[in-house]
């Protein structure tokens, strides 16, 4: 099961109490009236979020939302500190945005193995009485909600419109095994492949959206909710229903898909686009071809994902935009 948003709630620890003690020595005149020797508390643990490039979803928050660090310890007399709290370490994938959940604000945006951000800090340790001053309690650590939202991180994101053969071709020259049937919405999540050519000549990653259909930058359908995973592409594959098995017309086709990215945002439709025309191995594909280059003024790439053909020219072409 694929998940890429998930609400969480994080609390830092909250910070030791200090340690009110006095010592007394009978030999001291001094200590006969006792001398402060009580330590300060230990400072609460912070959260943690952390990138581990060995997760790939956000499945494990749909059954656990609170994360706690750990209390520092009291201090203690003969002006011992307190243990600090134990910070607590979340584990993501790769290609998340960290949001504030009440007002929308992007913490941070996590994207190589390693990167990290503190998204509740530790309370201080309250103040010992060895200071000469009166013992404090510690102060409380930060808690928030948090909104945990996924990006998928790949060279290049396949997209078209419901049928258009999108999860074949992503099948063909990836490892990728994604449920393929001649119906709509077969997809139903991203799908990620790894494209090689066994050569060493090209390798980049590859992802499959759920298709796409008119309106889906208001809602509809379930294209909408998954263009998010495109939006850190260099390049984005058009693939056109060439032989337009549906009664779709290829050409409005192109121009709804295009129109689809515009309306969007996050600037889409200003990738490098590169329009695959698909399903060439059908006898009405080569005529509606002819019919869409004269229309269409762009490179397009004839292919069928079921029989290969074409395809070792795509990614060609695909490698060399990818860089």
């Amino acid at each position: 099961m694929f998940v890429d948003t998930a609400k969480i709630y994080v609390k830092a620890g909250d910070g030791g109490d200090g340690c009110s003690s006095v010592y007394k020595d009978k030999y001291s005149r001094r200590a006969r009236r006792g001398i402060p020797n009580g330590g300060p508390g230990g400072r609460g643990g912070d959260v943690v979020i952390k990138v581990n490039e060995n997760i790939h979803t956000l499945l494990d928050f749909q059954y656990r939302q609170h994360f706690k660090a750990t209390k520092g310890a009291n201090g203690s007399s003969k002006n011992k500190k307190g243990k600090e709290g134990k910070d607590y370490i979340i584990e993501v994938p790769p290609g998340i945005i960290v949001k504030d959940l009440n007002s929308g604000y992007i913490i941070r945006d996590l994207v190589k193995p390693g990167d990290e951000v503190i998204v509740a800090k530790g309370g201080e340790g309250g103040r010992g009485n060895a200071s000469k001053k009166p013992a404090t309690k510690g102060l409380p650590g930060e808690g928030s909600s948090l909104i945990l939202e996924l990006k998928l991180i790949a060279n290049c994101g396949i997209v078209g419109f419901p049928n258009s053969g999108k999860s074949t071709l992503i099948s063909k020259v990836s490892k990728a095994r994604p449920k393929i049937a001649s119906y709509p919405f077969t997809t139903r999540e991203p799908v990620l492949g790894i494209v090689e050519d066994g050569k060493g000549k090209r390798s980049f990653t590859v992802a499959d959206i759920p298709g796409l259909i008119e309106g889906a930058h208001q809602g509809k359908g379930l294209g909408d909710k998954f263009l998010r995973h495109v939006e850190r592409t260099k390049v984005l594959i058009h693939l056109i229903d060439m032989a337009a098995v549906d009664g779709r017309d290829p050409i409005r086709d192109c121009h709804s898909l295009n129109n689809e990215l515009r309306q969007y945002g996050c600037h889409l439709e200003k990738k490098a686009q590169i329009i695959a025309a698909n399903k060439m191995d059908l006898p009405a594909a080569q005529d509606n071809l002819t019919r869409f280059k004269e229309v269409v003024k762009e490179e397009v790439f004839p292919i069928s994902a079921k029989t290969g053909m074409g395809i070792d020219e795509l990614m060609d072409a695909v490698s060399k935009k990818v860089g």
